[in-house]
């Protein structure tokens, strides 16, 4: 049996139903629609759900804070033109800091339309009197982790900049106060904020987690999956680092070796922060933007950018990852 859609349009050119056609009672109507599965040539473009995560930023480079996820924005019903190409861009991931003269990179903008989920924020490094300022996480889609001191500690950076409603990310965890030896704060993430960064008192210590990341179905139509956790602090030898938060955030780091952990690639994941002696910041994993639409509607007429293009759960689903580009309804 054919589905019945508002204002369809019967054709002159088709036969009437027979017993050989149509089994049961169809109108010349429901029989012309099942010639097309349900859906007319020049029928309403469908609306669709969207899924827009951006870069997680890189981590501090010394007793650093972990970088912010990458923002995340999402909704459904959200309509679409037939013909009219509509932009889509994946952020990359930022840079961790290989000095404490900079603190790690944001993440890129990841754009669909007119909708943009702003890069996280870098993590903060230790304090240094020579580069005053730096010791502070950045703002962001999920803002950044402060980096340790002993006796100042960085801030960490505010979530969801620039302001939009639903929240797209929560702010990084401060360094530590006080204490023998530095920690970083925990970069936000889409879910939660980062946490402090705990100083080190003889063998004691810790960096701050990361902020876990906010989870969706729309990978797939039916599995949940977490994006944009925050990256966790890192600290001082043989200390307890920070961990990253669920959905792609990387783990902080004792010293040079063993590195800190980049954030995962298409979550928008944030950079661990550096450990001591000015080790370098993890790098953020790239973002993704997801877009979805009932599968009673045909693909769309063109893409570019190399989508990963599905069809399961009830829905179409266009999927970029590596580059950037366009869909045309």
């Amino acid at each position: 049996m054919s589905r019945r859609w508002p204002g369809s349009k019967v054709s002159s050119t088709y036969t009437s139903p027979t017993a050989a056609t149509a089994v049961g009672i169809w109108t010349t109507n429901t029989q012309a629609q099942s010639k097309f599965g349900g859906i007319w040539p020049g029928s309403p473009t469908p609306t669709v759900d969207y899924l827009v995560v951006a870069g997680g930023s890189g981590g501090g480079c010394n007793h650093a804070g972990g970088g912010g996820g990458g923002g995340m924005r999402t909704a459904t019903s959200f309509s679409v033109t037939a013909g009219v190409a509509i932009t889509v861009t994946v952020g990359a991931g930022g840079a961790g800091a290989t000095s404490k003269a900079n603190q790690g990179s944001s993440g890129g903008n990841s754009v669909f339309s007119t909708i943009t989920a702003a890069g996280g924020g870098g993590g903060g490094n230790r304090h240094d009197g020579v580069y005053t300022g730096k010791q502070n996480g950045v703002a962001g889609g999920a803002g950044g982790g402060g980096g340790g001191e002993d006796g100042t500690p960085g801030t960490g950076g505010a979530g969801n900049t620039p302001s939009v409603s639903p929240s797209q990310g929560n702010s990084g965890g401060v360094g530590c106060v006080g204490g023998t030896f530095a920690a970083g704060g925990g970069g936000g993430g889409g879910g939660a904020s980062g946490t402090a960064g705990v100083a080190a008192n003889g063998t004691t210590g810790a960096g701050g987690n990361g902020g876990s990341g906010t989870t969706s179905v729309y990978a797939d139509g039916s599995t949940s999956v977490t994006y944009g956790g925050g990256g966790g602090g890192g600290t001082y030898l043989a200390r307890t680092v920070g961990t990253g938060g669920a959905g792609g955030g990387g783990n902080g780091a004792q010293d040079v070796t063993p590195a800190p952990g980049n954030g995962t690639d298409y979550l928008g994941g944030g950079g661990g922060g550096g450990g001591a002696n000015a080790g370098s910041g993890g790098t953020g994993g790239a973002g993704i933007v997801i877009i979805r639409y009932s599968d009673a509607y045909p693909l769309a007429a063109s893409t570019t950018g190399s989508p990963n293009v599905t069809t399961t759960g009830g829905y179409r689903i266009y999927k970029w990852t590596t580059s950037s580009g366009s869909i045309t309804f």
